[in-house]
């Protein structure tokens, strides 16, 4: 089936090699087939060339394995050995490289359905067999990427870019459209000669030119965009949230927590003054010498106390809401296209809505009498405006110009700058939410979309071709105004939980394992996977290149105990 990877270690590597499961298993059919007609042992063994103690071991074999004859029969047979080399290389691929089961369970998987009858299932056997799959994915991984990346067609990419520390300091690139992982290295520092020591090697495989890249505002990456890339650098929204976050919603919370238990303490002491006041008549007050008691708190007092902090409480309360609606008003009103008129805005106008969130943001603190870090994180995310104006922009005159290309009548130019490519822009924020909360953004995208196609529309008289090569390129254009890096955050997560299961990333194989495994094995659910929407081309399939690259896992040494 394959050839053993050089740095698998052998078993007994002292003794005969062993023979082939397939050859052996059309040897032994043979066999029986010839006892069948009368043939004596050494008859058999000299029409088969194979030593008689041989033939005898294979028959004591099968006869010990104490399992269903027909099952015995059909996993002792070519297509029943076939049939198991793909049961286990599926199980290491899901359970080992996918998911995140380990070796050990493998091997418990085996035992526990009988299969350690007719395959090895201890650990050293399955980790070879895994040290095989994954050397396998990577060869796989280095031949199928330059084939595809030969017929790519030339493409503008905007990409998403961070680091991790997961296992070591390690550069992530990715393609928000397709999700495809780009770059994904170790790396000595990340700094922008770090990063156009390890980006260029990666764009000079494929056929594309970035644009723009999102991120958040390190140094080293914001370097390496201006001077390598010579791109324009889009903010990630939410690092200008989070700091807004940080910088008053949670000191809000603490005051508020703070007013709640004072508003719990007014409460109960009202409770006692109440209960107080009517068993005061009833037992008069007995106590020893010692320091005049305190002045007790008559139930108006504590009626007002209460009052008070009710109202401190509702009034943090209604503050703190205020701040959220802002937060998430900055990320309401950042979007290319407005989401209830369906219209297209402009650079100026949504960085004044930005900055009047903000400035209400800023008011709450100074109000509420925040520290002088929440200000300057406050500051620091107001920083960020001028560059989401900048992004708008960039979009803007990029998606002209592109349009402009397609040589289209005004009319139809106008037809795809304010109809077409804004519906498509509503489809794809649809799609990030919940598919109540799209419905509205869905209808209104076909309100805009559907006139166009229509008799009588603009784009009526052109024909299927031309009709989905405009809507292709409606489609392309609204993807590439980019407000976010979370595909990248999410790879940080992955890769985290993964360090956690393995105790470390630390052998360069398992990374690109776990990178290959990413761009051409998993699906989105309409079944294409990144590299197919990266490339535009479906690659071959890793599984079938595996199964013909590894050996087929050999038979255990000795039958399995009893139970």
């Amino acid at each position: 089936m394959g050839t053993v990877v050089q740095d698998v270690p052998q078993i007994n590597s002292g003794s005969q090699p062993r023979w082939d499961r397939f050859e052996r298993a059309d040897l032994f059919e043979q066999y029986q087939q010839l006892r069948t007609q009368g043939l004596s042992e050494r008859q058999i063994a000299n029409k088969l060339g194979v030593p008689r103690t041989t033939l005898q071991a294979w028959r004591l074999w099968h006869d010990s394995l104490e399992i269903c004859p027909h099952v015995a029969a059909f996993f002792q047979s070519g297509p029943g050995l076939a049939f198991l080399h793909r049961l286990v290389i599926a199980c290491h691929m899901v359970c080992v490289e996918i998911g995140a089961c380990g070796i050990r369970l493998v091997c418990l998987f085996l035992q526990m359905t009988g299969l350690d009858r007719f395959v090895a299932a201890s650990y050293g056997a399955q980790q070879r067999v895994n040290v095989q799959i994954e050397q396998a994915i990577v060869d796989y991984d280095q031949s199928e990427t330059p084939r595809l990346a030969k017929d790519m067609p030339q493409k503008d990419l905007s990409v998403t870019q961070d680091e991790t520390f997961t296992g070591g300091l390690c550069l992530i690139t990715m393609d928000p459209e397709s999700n495809f992982i780009i770059l994904e290295q170790l790396a000595d520092g990340r700094d922008q000669v770090s990063w156009n020591d390890a980006m260029a090697p990666a764009l000079a495989k494929f056929n594309c030119r970035v644009i723009q890249s999102t991120s958040d505002e390190a140094s080293g990456l914001l370097a390496y965009v201006e001077h390598y890339l010579e791109a324009h650098h889009s903010p990630d929204l939410f690092h200008v949230q989070h700091e807004m976050v940080k910088a008053v919603s949670g000191p809000m919370a603490t005051k508020e927590r703070a007013a709640h238990k004072a508003l719990t303490e007014a409460q109960e002491q009202l409770e006692r003054v109440q209960s107080n006041s009517q068993s005061a008549d009833d037992e008069p007050e007995k106590r020893g010498p010692g320091r005049p008691p305190k002045a007790p708190v008559s139930q108006e007092q504590a009626e007002q106390a209460l009052e008070v902090a009710t109202q401190e409480h509702q009034r943090l309360a209604a503050q703190r809401e205020q701040v959220k609606a802002s937060i998430k008003g900055i990320g309401h009103d950042y979007h290319f296209v407005d989401l209830e008129r369906g219209v297209r805005r402009n650079g100026q106008l949504i960085a004044a809505d930005i900055q009047g969130h903000i400035e209400h943001i800023r008011t709450v603190a100074q109000q509420e009498g925040l520290s002088q870090s929440s200000l300057e994180r406050i500051e620091k995310a107001e920083r960020v405006g001028p560059k989401m104006q900048a992004t708008i922009e960039f979009v803007s005159g990029y998606v002209g110009q592109q349009v402009a290309q397609l040589g289209l009548e005004p009319p139809i130019s106008f037809a795809m700058h304010a109809k077409l490519m804004p519906s498509y822009y509503l489809d794809r924020v649809a799609q990030t939410r919940s598919v109540e909360d799209g419905a509205a953004l869905r209808d209104l995208a076909e309100q805009l979309r559907t006139p166009l196609f229509e008799p009588g529309g603009l784009l009526w008289e052109f024909n299927p071709e031309a009709q989905e090569q405009l809507r292709h390129e409606a489609k392309r254009l609204a993807a590439v105004f980019q407000r976010s890096s979370s595909n990248v955050e999410g790879r940080n997560g992955y890769l985290s939980l993964r360090s956690h299961q393995l105790r470390g990333l630390d052998l360069p194989r398992k990374r690109q394992c776990f990178t290959a495994i990413h761009n051409f094995v998993l699906t989105r659910p309409d079944g294409t996977t990144a590299a197919q929407r990266f490339f535009g081309q479906k690659p071959r399939s890793m599984f079938a290149t595996i199964l013909d690259s590894v050996e087929l896992a050999p038979a255990p040494l000795r039958p399995p105990r009893k139970a």
